[in-house]
């Protein structure tokens, strides 16, 4: 437990900023999960509009701590990919 005033407010933030962090996460994987969906049924135009949503998503949790750049860059790359097979 925090002691003096400033490892408290410390903690309030970290508390605050995982928070954030978890709520980001979380929609994003929801948007992937229903992106994969769409595709799994083979709605290409669902598919794309949940695509730029996902991408969206995935783009503002690399801006934060969240996720590294690299790593939202293979997803969106890998969401990407997975969508223009429904073009082909």
């Amino acid at each position: 437990m925090a002691n003096h005033k400033s490892s408290v407010k410390r903690a309030k933030q970290e508390k605050k900023r995982r928070m954030t962090n978890k709520v980001k996460t979380a929609a994003s994987r929801t948007a992937v999960k229903a992106l994969r969906e769409a595709v799994a049924k083979g709605d290409a135009t669902t598919a794309k509009t949940l695509l730029v949503k996902a991408q969206s998503l995935i783009a503002k949790l690399a801006k934060s701590p969240a996720m590294k750049k690299q790593t939202a860059s293979r997803k969106t790359s890998r969401l990407t990919k997975l969508v223009a097979t429904l073009n082909k």
